[in-house]
Protein backbone atom coordinates (compact mmCIF):
# COMPACT_ATOMS: atom_id res chain seq x y z
CA UNK A 1 0.00 0.00 0.00
CA UNK A 2 1.29 3.63 -0.96
CA UNK A 3 2.75 5.25 1.91
CA UNK A 4 2.86 8.99 0.85
CA UNK A 5 6.41 11.60 2.54
CA UNK A 6 4.73 15.11 2.71
CA UNK A 7 7.45 17.72 1.55
CA UNK A 8 6.37 20.55 3.13
CA UNK A 9 7.73 24.68 2.51
CA UNK A 10 6.70 27.09 4.82
CA UNK A 11 7.14 30.55 6.72
CA UNK A 12 4.55 31.15 9.20
CA UNK A 13 1.86 29.97 11.08
CA UNK A 14 3.40 27.45 13.13
CA UNK A 15 0.47 26.18 14.99
CA UNK A 16 -1.46 25.62 11.28
CA UNK A 17 1.54 23.49 10.53
CA UNK A 18 1.94 21.71 13.29
CA UNK A 19 -1.49 20.92 13.21
CA UNK A 20 -1.28 19.82 9.35
CA UNK A 21 1.85 17.16 10.15
CA UNK A 22 -0.46 15.99 13.15
CA UNK A 23 -3.43 15.71 10.99
CA UNK A 24 -1.40 14.08 7.80
CA UNK A 25 0.83 11.11 9.82
CA UNK A 26 -1.89 10.50 11.86
CA UNK A 27 -3.09 8.05 9.24
CA UNK A 28 0.18 6.36 8.74
CA UNK A 29 2.23 9.06 6.31
CA UNK A 30 4.93 11.28 6.69
CA UNK A 31 6.25 14.38 6.61
CA UNK A 32 9.19 16.34 5.71
CA UNK A 33 9.59 20.59 6.98
CA UNK A 34 11.41 22.86 5.64
CA UNK A 35 10.45 26.01 7.51
CA UNK A 36 12.00 29.29 5.67
CA UNK A 37 15.27 30.49 7.78
CA UNK A 38 13.96 33.97 7.27
CA UNK A 39 10.91 33.47 10.09
CA UNK A 40 10.79 33.91 13.58
CA UNK A 41 13.19 31.58 15.26
CA UNK A 42 10.58 30.86 18.32
CA UNK A 43 8.36 29.84 15.49
CA UNK A 44 10.55 27.02 13.96
CA UNK A 45 11.16 26.23 18.18
CA UNK A 46 7.68 25.86 18.65
CA UNK A 47 7.24 23.60 15.57
CA UNK A 48 9.88 21.40 16.62
CA UNK A 49 9.35 21.04 20.54
CA UNK A 50 5.18 20.27 19.27
CA UNK A 51 6.32 17.46 16.82
CA UNK A 52 9.77 16.34 18.60
CA UNK A 53 7.96 13.10 19.50
CA UNK A 54 6.22 12.23 16.42
CA UNK A 55 8.46 9.99 14.73
CA UNK A 56 6.34 10.27 11.44
CA UNK A 57 7.76 13.94 11.46
CA UNK A 58 11.74 15.35 10.23
CA UNK A 59 12.73 18.44 9.55
CA UNK A 60 15.20 19.48 6.52
CA UNK A 61 18.77 19.06 7.46
CA UNK A 62 19.84 22.61 6.54
CA UNK A 63 17.38 25.41 6.32
CA UNK A 64 18.00 28.39 4.14
CA UNK A 65 16.47 31.58 3.43
CA UNK A 66 13.84 31.40 0.52
CA UNK A 67 12.86 34.29 -1.94
CA UNK A 68 10.17 33.77 -4.47
CA UNK A 69 11.67 33.37 -8.18
CA UNK A 70 15.12 31.82 -6.52
CA UNK A 71 17.04 28.64 -6.79
CA UNK A 72 16.58 28.61 -2.91
CA UNK A 73 13.44 27.22 -3.30
CA UNK A 74 14.27 24.37 -5.30
CA UNK A 75 17.16 23.84 -2.68
CA UNK A 76 14.67 24.32 0.26
CA UNK A 77 12.53 21.46 -1.24
CA UNK A 78 15.66 19.11 -2.20
CA UNK A 79 16.97 19.32 1.36
CA UNK A 80 13.45 18.22 2.51
CA UNK A 81 13.22 15.95 0.25
CA UNK A 82 16.58 14.04 1.13
CA UNK A 83 15.31 14.37 4.71
CA UNK A 84 12.42 12.19 3.91
CA UNK A 85 14.32 9.69 1.56
CA UNK A 86 17.13 8.87 4.70
CA UNK A 87 14.46 9.33 7.41
CA UNK A 88 11.10 7.31 5.94
CA UNK A 89 12.44 4.02 3.87
CA UNK A 90 8.67 2.52 3.87
CA UNK A 91 7.81 5.29 2.15
CA UNK A 92 6.62 5.39 -1.80
CA UNK A 93 5.80 8.63 -2.90
CA UNK A 94 6.49 11.79 -2.26
CA UNK A 95 3.79 15.20 -2.87
CA UNK A 96 4.81 18.55 -2.34
CA UNK A 97 2.81 20.85 -0.39
CA UNK A 98 2.68 24.53 0.84
CA UNK A 99 1.25 25.39 4.45
CA UNK A 100 -2.06 26.83 2.65
CA UNK A 101 -2.93 23.10 1.11
CA UNK A 102 -5.14 21.14 2.68
CA UNK A 103 -6.47 17.16 2.04
CA UNK A 104 -9.81 16.93 0.33
CA UNK A 105 -10.16 13.26 -0.14
CA UNK A 106 -9.35 10.80 2.70
CA UNK A 107 -5.83 9.09 3.54
CA UNK A 108 -7.78 5.79 2.31
CA UNK A 109 -8.61 7.27 -0.97
CA UNK A 110 -5.70 9.09 -1.59
CA UNK A 111 -3.84 6.04 -0.92
CA UNK A 112 -6.41 3.63 -3.47
CA UNK A 113 -5.47 6.45 -5.78
CA UNK A 114 -1.82 5.75 -5.76
CA UNK A 115 -1.46 2.28 -6.36
CA UNK A 116 -3.82 1.97 -9.15
CA UNK A 117 -1.31 4.05 -11.27
CA UNK A 118 2.13 2.96 -10.68
CA UNK A 119 3.12 7.13 -12.66
CA UNK A 120 4.90 10.42 -11.44
CA UNK A 121 2.30 13.13 -10.87
CA UNK A 122 3.64 16.12 -12.69
CA UNK A 123 3.07 19.36 -15.01
CA UNK A 124 5.81 18.76 -17.61
CA UNK A 125 4.91 20.67 -20.50
CA UNK A 126 8.28 21.72 -23.65
CA UNK A 127 9.46 25.18 -22.40
CA UNK A 128 9.94 26.71 -25.85
CA UNK A 129 6.89 25.12 -27.46
CA UNK A 130 3.66 25.39 -24.91
CA UNK A 131 2.26 28.47 -23.99
CA UNK A 132 1.79 27.56 -20.06
CA UNK A 133 3.75 31.04 -20.36
CA UNK A 134 1.26 33.75 -20.74
CA UNK A 135 3.30 36.99 -20.01
CA UNK A 136 6.83 38.34 -19.44
CA UNK A 137 10.03 36.63 -19.67
CA UNK A 138 10.10 33.23 -21.60
CA UNK A 139 13.35 31.99 -23.13
CA UNK A 140 15.34 34.68 -21.55
CA UNK A 141 14.82 33.58 -18.25
CA UNK A 142 17.06 30.40 -19.35
CA UNK A 143 19.63 32.08 -21.83
CA UNK A 144 20.67 34.54 -19.09
CA UNK A 145 21.79 33.98 -15.53
CA UNK A 146 19.38 35.56 -12.75
CA UNK A 147 21.44 36.57 -9.82
CA UNK A 148 19.23 38.95 -7.92
CA UNK A 149 15.71 38.62 -6.58
CA UNK A 150 13.08 40.61 -9.20
CA UNK A 151 10.92 41.21 -5.90
CA UNK A 152 13.36 42.55 -3.02
CA UNK A 153 15.99 44.11 -5.98
CA UNK A 154 14.81 44.98 -8.59
CA UNK A 155 16.73 47.54 -10.22
CA UNK A 156 19.61 45.26 -9.75
CA UNK A 157 17.60 42.06 -11.17
CA UNK A 158 16.67 44.35 -14.49
CA UNK A 159 20.07 46.24 -14.47
CA UNK A 160 21.89 42.58 -14.62
CA UNK A 161 19.47 41.47 -17.19
CA UNK A 162 19.80 44.73 -19.84
CA UNK A 163 23.58 43.98 -19.26
CA UNK A 164 23.50 40.69 -20.37
CA UNK A 165 21.19 41.63 -23.26
CA UNK A 166 23.83 44.81 -24.02
CA UNK A 167 26.89 42.22 -24.50
CA UNK A 168 24.97 39.62 -25.67
CA UNK A 169 26.27 37.23 -22.40
CA UNK A 170 23.67 34.64 -23.35
CA UNK A 171 24.42 30.93 -22.43
CA UNK A 172 24.17 27.38 -23.56
CA UNK A 173 21.17 25.14 -22.43
CA UNK A 174 22.80 21.55 -21.32
CA UNK A 175 22.67 19.91 -24.67
CA UNK A 176 21.15 16.79 -23.62
CA UNK A 177 18.08 18.66 -21.39
CA UNK A 178 15.15 19.70 -22.70
CA UNK A 179 13.85 22.24 -20.45
CA UNK A 180 9.96 21.49 -18.68
CA UNK A 181 7.88 23.93 -17.49
CA UNK A 182 4.71 23.47 -14.97
CA UNK A 183 3.31 23.43 -11.53
CA UNK A 184 5.72 22.87 -8.40
CA UNK A 185 2.93 20.78 -6.81
CA UNK A 186 4.11 17.29 -7.99
CA UNK A 187 3.73 13.62 -6.34
CA UNK A 188 6.69 11.25 -7.59
CA UNK A 189 7.23 8.39 -6.67
CA UNK A 190 10.38 6.77 -4.38
CA UNK A 191 12.35 5.01 -7.79
CA UNK A 192 11.88 8.90 -9.45
CA UNK A 193 12.98 11.06 -6.33
CA UNK A 194 16.31 8.13 -5.64
CA UNK A 195 17.08 9.24 -9.33
CA UNK A 196 16.48 12.75 -8.62
CA UNK A 197 19.02 13.20 -5.91
CA UNK A 198 21.51 10.71 -7.53
CA UNK A 199 21.31 13.07 -10.92
CA UNK A 200 21.92 16.11 -8.40
CA UNK A 201 25.37 14.85 -6.95
CA UNK A 202 26.31 13.41 -10.97
CA UNK A 203 25.48 16.58 -12.94
CA UNK A 204 27.33 19.32 -11.68
CA UNK A 205 26.89 20.97 -14.95
CA UNK A 206 23.09 21.27 -14.77
CA UNK A 207 23.17 22.02 -11.21
CA UNK A 208 24.83 25.56 -11.79
CA UNK A 209 22.52 26.17 -14.95
CA UNK A 210 19.63 25.94 -12.94
CA UNK A 211 20.87 27.82 -10.26
CA UNK A 212 20.40 31.10 -11.98
CA UNK A 213 17.72 29.95 -14.31
CA UNK A 214 14.25 32.68 -12.96
CA UNK A 215 11.89 30.44 -11.51
CA UNK A 216 13.08 27.67 -11.24
CA UNK A 217 10.73 25.91 -8.95
CA UNK A 218 8.79 25.96 -12.51
CA UNK A 219 11.06 23.81 -14.38
CA UNK A 220 13.25 22.21 -11.99
CA UNK A 221 11.98 18.65 -10.90
CA UNK A 222 9.48 19.29 -14.22
CA UNK A 223 12.74 18.89 -16.53
CA UNK A 224 14.63 15.87 -14.61
CA UNK A 225 11.65 13.95 -14.34
CA UNK A 226 10.82 14.41 -18.11
CA UNK A 227 14.39 13.22 -18.83
CA UNK A 228 14.81 10.57 -15.96
CA UNK A 229 11.14 8.70 -16.62
CA UNK A 230 9.74 7.29 -19.40
CA UNK A 231 6.89 9.14 -20.69
CA UNK A 232 4.73 6.31 -20.54
CA UNK A 233 5.47 6.61 -16.64
CA UNK A 234 4.27 10.22 -16.38
CA UNK A 235 0.85 11.65 -15.30
CA UNK A 236 1.36 15.34 -16.67
CA UNK A 237 -1.10 16.89 -14.34
CA UNK A 238 -1.24 17.63 -10.38
CA UNK A 239 -2.94 16.58 -7.93
CA UNK A 240 -3.51 19.74 -6.52
CA UNK A 241 -6.67 21.91 -7.36
CA UNK A 242 -6.05 24.96 -8.16
CA UNK A 243 -7.33 27.89 -9.83
CA UNK A 244 -6.11 31.38 -10.81
CA UNK A 245 -7.82 34.67 -11.61
CA UNK A 246 -7.95 36.62 -14.52
CA UNK A 247 -4.89 38.27 -12.90
CA UNK A 248 -2.82 35.69 -12.72
CA UNK A 249 -3.77 35.57 -8.39
CA UNK A 250 -4.42 32.21 -6.89
CA UNK A 251 -8.38 31.45 -5.72
CA UNK A 252 -8.80 31.31 -2.30
CA UNK A 253 -11.28 28.56 -0.68
CA UNK A 254 -14.04 29.35 2.14
CA UNK A 255 -16.15 27.52 4.52
CA UNK A 256 -19.19 27.13 1.99
CA UNK A 257 -16.72 25.28 -0.47
CA UNK A 258 -16.24 21.78 1.48
CA UNK A 259 -18.70 20.29 -0.88
CA UNK A 260 -17.26 21.87 -4.00
CA UNK A 261 -13.87 20.98 -3.33
CA UNK A 262 -14.88 17.04 -2.22
CA UNK A 263 -16.24 16.51 -5.93
CA UNK A 264 -12.90 17.70 -7.58
CA UNK A 265 -10.56 15.00 -9.11
CA UNK A 266 -7.83 16.17 -7.32
CA UNK A 267 -6.13 15.09 -3.53
CA UNK A 268 -5.51 18.58 -2.45
CA UNK A 269 -6.42 21.92 -2.69
CA UNK A 270 -4.66 25.38 -2.47
CA UNK A 271 -5.34 28.19 -1.53
CA UNK A 272 -7.77 28.20 1.72
CA UNK A 273 -8.13 30.71 3.31
CA UNK A 274 -6.76 31.32 7.03
CA UNK A 275 -10.43 32.78 8.02
CA UNK A 276 -11.80 29.23 6.91
CA UNK A 277 -11.99 27.52 10.39
CA UNK A 278 -14.61 25.59 9.56
CA UNK A 279 -13.61 24.63 6.13
CA UNK A 280 -10.28 23.68 7.87
CA UNK A 281 -11.83 21.90 10.56
CA UNK A 282 -14.02 19.56 8.68
CA UNK A 283 -11.27 18.57 6.38
CA UNK A 284 -9.33 17.86 8.83
CA UNK A 285 -11.38 15.32 10.45
CA UNK A 286 -11.91 14.09 6.50
CA UNK A 287 -8.42 12.44 6.41
CA UNK A 288 -8.85 9.96 8.76
CA UNK A 289 -12.51 8.90 7.44
CA UNK A 290 -13.14 5.42 6.66
CA UNK A 291 -15.10 4.44 3.63
CA UNK A 292 -16.30 7.89 2.54
CA UNK A 293 -17.51 7.75 -1.05
CA UNK A 294 -16.85 10.41 -3.73
CA UNK A 295 -19.23 11.65 -5.97
CA UNK A 296 -16.46 13.39 -8.48
CA UNK A 297 -17.43 15.51 -10.59
CA UNK A 298 -15.18 17.96 -11.32
CA UNK A 299 -17.20 21.14 -12.03
CA UNK A 300 -14.61 23.54 -10.52
CA UNK A 301 -12.56 25.14 -13.33
CA UNK A 302 -15.74 25.36 -15.37
CA UNK A 303 -17.61 26.76 -12.75
CA UNK A 304 -15.26 29.20 -11.93
CA UNK A 305 -15.09 30.37 -15.48
CA UNK A 306 -19.25 30.51 -15.74
CA UNK A 307 -19.57 32.72 -13.32
CA UNK A 308 -16.94 34.82 -13.40
CA UNK A 309 -18.15 35.66 -17.37
CA UNK A 310 -22.10 36.48 -15.91
CA UNK A 311 -20.04 38.95 -13.11
CA UNK A 312 -22.54 39.47 -10.35
CA UNK A 313 -24.89 36.77 -11.75
CA UNK A 314 -24.16 34.04 -8.93
CA UNK A 315 -22.87 36.27 -6.33
CA UNK A 316 -22.47 33.80 -3.46
CA UNK A 317 -19.86 32.08 -6.18
CA UNK A 318 -19.01 35.04 -7.45
CA UNK A 319 -17.48 37.31 -5.20
CA UNK A 320 -15.60 34.46 -3.41
CA UNK A 321 -14.05 33.53 -6.80
CA UNK A 322 -13.60 36.08 -8.79
CA UNK A 323 -13.24 39.23 -5.63
CA UNK A 324 -12.07 36.38 -3.30
CA UNK A 325 -13.25 38.74 -0.80
CA UNK A 326 -13.69 42.72 -0.08
CA UNK A 327 -11.05 42.50 2.98
CA UNK A 328 -7.95 42.36 2.64
CA UNK A 329 -7.26 40.14 5.43
CA UNK A 330 -8.14 39.85 9.24
CA UNK A 331 -4.17 38.77 9.80
CA UNK A 332 -2.83 40.92 7.52
CA UNK A 333 -0.97 44.48 8.21
CA UNK A 334 -1.24 47.63 5.84
CA UNK A 335 1.49 50.62 6.77
CA UNK A 336 0.72 53.59 5.17
CA UNK A 337 2.99 56.32 5.15
CA UNK A 338 1.68 59.78 4.50
CA UNK A 339 3.36 62.51 3.48
CA UNK A 340 3.73 65.80 0.82
CA UNK A 341 7.07 65.67 -0.04
CA UNK A 342 7.41 62.46 -1.64
CA UNK A 343 10.82 62.50 -1.71
CA UNK A 344 11.23 62.58 2.02
CA UNK A 345 8.88 59.60 2.26
CA UNK A 346 10.88 57.52 -0.77
CA UNK A 347 14.19 58.10 1.67
CA UNK A 348 12.95 56.98 4.09
CA UNK A 349 10.73 53.66 2.51
CA UNK A 350 14.64 53.16 1.33
CA UNK A 351 16.12 53.31 4.72
CA UNK A 352 13.24 50.79 6.04
CA UNK A 353 14.07 48.54 3.26
CA UNK A 354 17.79 48.16 4.59
CA UNK A 355 16.64 47.44 8.08
CA UNK A 356 13.47 45.31 7.81
CA UNK A 357 12.54 42.60 5.26
CA UNK A 358 8.84 44.40 5.28
CA UNK A 359 7.80 44.77 1.42
CA UNK A 360 7.57 48.88 0.58
CA UNK A 361 5.68 50.74 -2.30
CA UNK A 362 6.03 54.05 -3.07
CA UNK A 363 3.30 56.38 -4.60
CA UNK A 364 1.10 53.76 -6.10
CA UNK A 365 -1.76 55.49 -6.47
CA UNK A 366 -0.29 59.08 -7.02
CA UNK A 367 2.72 58.18 -9.75
CA UNK A 368 1.92 55.98 -12.53
CA UNK A 369 5.73 55.38 -13.05
CA UNK A 370 6.14 54.10 -9.58
CA UNK A 371 7.89 50.40 -9.36
CA UNK A 372 4.99 47.93 -8.95
CA UNK A 373 4.90 44.08 -10.54
CA UNK A 374 2.78 42.79 -13.57
CA UNK A 375 -0.16 41.74 -12.13
CA UNK A 376 -2.23 40.80 -15.27
CA UNK A 377 -3.15 44.68 -16.07
CA UNK A 378 -4.85 45.88 -12.83
CA UNK A 379 -2.13 48.37 -12.19
CA UNK A 380 -1.54 49.02 -15.43
CA UNK A 381 -3.07 52.91 -14.78
CA UNK A 382 -3.88 55.30 -11.67
CA UNK A 383 -7.94 54.75 -12.81
CA UNK A 384 -7.38 51.11 -12.51
CA UNK A 385 -5.60 51.20 -9.10
CA UNK A 386 -7.33 53.32 -7.27
CA UNK A 387 -10.73 51.79 -8.41
CA UNK A 388 -9.93 48.63 -7.37
CA UNK A 389 -7.81 49.38 -4.94
CA UNK A 390 -8.83 46.30 -2.43
CA UNK A 391 -8.46 44.35 -4.71
CA UNK A 392 -4.39 45.59 -5.28
CA UNK A 393 -3.35 45.87 -2.31
CA UNK A 394 -4.87 42.19 -1.92
CA UNK A 395 -2.82 41.00 -4.96
CA UNK A 396 0.54 42.70 -3.82
CA UNK A 397 -0.03 40.76 -0.36
CA UNK A 398 0.02 37.75 -2.40
CA UNK A 399 2.63 38.44 -4.78
CA UNK A 400 5.00 39.30 -2.30
CA UNK A 401 4.35 36.30 -0.18
CA UNK A 402 3.66 38.75 3.28
CA UNK A 403 1.05 39.66 5.84
CA UNK A 404 3.32 43.11 6.35
CA UNK A 405 2.90 45.88 3.91
CA UNK A 406 3.80 49.48 3.34
CA UNK A 407 2.39 52.06 0.88
CA UNK A 408 3.17 55.79 0.63
CA UNK A 409 0.16 57.67 0.02
CA UNK A 410 -0.51 62.13 -0.43
CA UNK A 411 -2.42 63.55 2.11
CA UNK A 412 -4.99 64.28 -0.18
CA UNK A 413 -5.92 60.50 -0.74
CA UNK A 414 -8.18 61.02 2.21
CA UNK A 415 -10.86 58.47 0.50
CA UNK A 416 -8.62 55.97 0.47
CA UNK A 417 -7.22 56.02 3.49
CA UNK A 418 -10.45 55.64 5.43
CA UNK A 419 -11.62 52.78 3.27
CA UNK A 420 -8.43 51.12 3.92
CA UNK A 421 -8.75 52.01 7.72
CA UNK A 422 -12.70 50.56 7.27
CA UNK A 423 -11.19 47.25 6.32
CA UNK A 424 -10.62 44.18 8.61
CA UNK A 425 -6.82 44.16 8.30
CA UNK A 426 -4.75 46.13 10.59
CA UNK A 427 -4.04 49.67 9.18
CA UNK A 428 -1.48 51.48 10.99
CA UNK A 429 -0.12 55.13 9.40
CA UNK A 430 2.36 57.19 9.85
CA UNK A 431 2.60 60.72 8.78
CA UNK A 432 5.92 63.26 8.02
CA UNK A 433 5.11 66.31 8.75
CA UNK A 434 7.36 68.78 6.44
CA UNK A 435 8.60 72.55 6.47
CA UNK A 436 7.60 73.67 3.80
CA UNK A 437 10.02 76.44 1.95
CA UNK A 438 8.58 79.36 -0.64
CA UNK A 439 10.71 77.59 -3.11
CA UNK A 440 8.85 74.29 -2.26
CA UNK A 441 5.91 76.07 -2.68
CA UNK A 442 6.14 77.08 -6.12
CA UNK A 443 7.40 74.35 -7.46
CA UNK A 444 4.23 72.26 -5.90
CA UNK A 445 2.25 75.15 -7.76
CA UNK A 446 4.20 74.54 -11.41
CA UNK A 447 3.48 70.55 -10.47
CA UNK A 448 -0.06 70.71 -9.76
CA UNK A 449 -0.65 73.15 -12.96
CA UNK A 450 -1.46 76.60 -10.70
CA UNK A 451 1.68 78.13 -12.17
CA UNK A 452 3.72 78.12 -15.31
CA UNK A 453 6.96 79.00 -16.22
CA UNK A 454 6.07 82.29 -17.20
CA UNK A 455 4.22 82.91 -13.99
CA UNK A 456 5.14 86.33 -12.52
CA UNK A 457 6.82 86.61 -9.07
CA UNK A 458 4.09 88.90 -8.02
CA UNK A 459 1.46 86.37 -8.51
CA UNK A 460 3.66 83.40 -6.88
CA UNK A 461 3.51 85.43 -3.70
CA UNK A 462 -0.13 86.18 -4.08
CA UNK A 463 -0.67 82.27 -4.00
CA UNK A 464 1.77 81.29 -1.47
CA UNK A 465 -0.18 81.78 1.31
CA UNK A 466 -3.16 79.84 -0.19
CA UNK A 467 -1.19 77.05 -1.23
CA UNK A 468 0.17 76.41 1.94
CA UNK A 469 -3.37 76.84 3.94
CA UNK A 470 -4.39 73.88 1.33
CA UNK A 471 -1.05 71.80 2.56
CA UNK A 472 -1.92 72.27 6.35
CA UNK A 473 -5.86 71.81 5.97
CA UNK A 474 -5.18 68.64 3.96
CA UNK A 475 -2.73 67.26 7.38
CA UNK A 476 -6.01 69.07 9.55
CA UNK A 477 -8.63 66.30 7.75
CA UNK A 478 -6.35 63.73 8.25
CA UNK A 479 -6.24 63.87 12.15
CA UNK A 480 -9.89 65.04 12.43
CA UNK A 481 -10.31 61.52 11.04
CA UNK A 482 -9.28 60.62 14.52
CA UNK A 483 -7.62 57.29 13.00
CA UNK A 484 -6.60 54.89 15.38
CA UNK A 485 -2.85 53.63 15.52
CA UNK A 486 -1.80 57.13 13.95
CA UNK A 487 1.78 58.14 14.23
CA UNK A 488 3.57 61.34 13.33
CA UNK A 489 6.86 62.35 12.92
CA UNK A 490 8.02 65.92 12.55
CA UNK A 491 11.02 67.31 10.28
CA UNK A 492 11.53 69.75 13.56
CA UNK A 493 11.60 66.85 16.49
CA UNK A 494 14.49 65.27 17.65
CA UNK A 495 15.72 62.17 16.21
CA UNK A 496 14.93 60.10 19.28
CA UNK A 497 11.41 61.26 19.60
CA UNK A 498 10.90 60.36 15.62
CA UNK A 499 12.64 56.93 16.63
CA UNK A 500 9.80 56.25 19.34
CA UNK A 501 6.70 57.00 16.75
CA UNK A 502 8.29 54.93 13.90
CA UNK A 503 9.43 51.74 16.25
CA UNK A 504 5.66 52.17 17.46
CA UNK A 505 4.33 52.15 13.74
CA UNK A 506 6.38 49.55 12.29
CA UNK A 507 6.88 47.12 15.54
CA UNK A 508 10.56 47.09 15.52
CA UNK A 509 13.37 47.58 17.93
CA UNK A 510 14.24 51.26 19.34
CA UNK A 511 17.47 50.54 17.70
CA UNK A 512 16.34 49.75 13.96
CA UNK A 513 13.89 53.00 14.75
CA UNK A 514 16.72 55.10 15.47
CA UNK A 515 18.46 53.60 12.43
CA UNK A 516 15.88 54.30 10.45
CA UNK A 517 14.61 58.12 11.98
CA UNK A 518 18.93 59.01 11.29
CA UNK A 519 18.62 58.64 7.90
CA UNK A 520 21.03 60.83 6.12
CA UNK A 521 19.39 63.74 4.42
CA UNK A 522 16.05 62.30 5.37
CA UNK A 523 14.76 65.94 5.35
CA UNK A 524 16.57 67.89 2.68
CA UNK A 525 14.99 69.54 -0.13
Amino acid sequence: MAKIAYILLCHKDPDAIIQQAERLTAAGDFMSIHFDARAKPEHFRRIQSALADNPNVTFARKRIKCGWGEWSLVQATLHAVEAAADQFPRATHFYMLSGDCMAIKTAEYAHDFLDANDVDYVESFDFLESDWIKTGMKKERLIYRHFFNERTQKWRFYTSYRLQQKFGLTREIPADIQIQIGSQWWCLRRRTIERIIEFTRERKDVMRFFRTTWIPDETFFQTLVRHLIPETQISTRTLTFLMFSDYGMPVTFYDDHYDLLLSQDFLFARKISPEAKDLKARLGRLYAEKDVHFQISNEGLSLFQFLTGRGRIGRRFAMRFWETESSLGRERELLIVVCKKWHVAKRLLEQIRKVTNVPAIEYLFNEESTEIPDLGGIQSTLEKRTRHRRALMRMLFEYYETDRLIVCMDPSNLDLMNDFFSDRSKTRMLEIECHFSEDYLIGHARRVGLAGERTSQETLMRLLPTIRNDLVYESDRIRDSEFSNFYRILETAPAEDNAEKIAAFLSISPDQAMEVATAPHLFAD
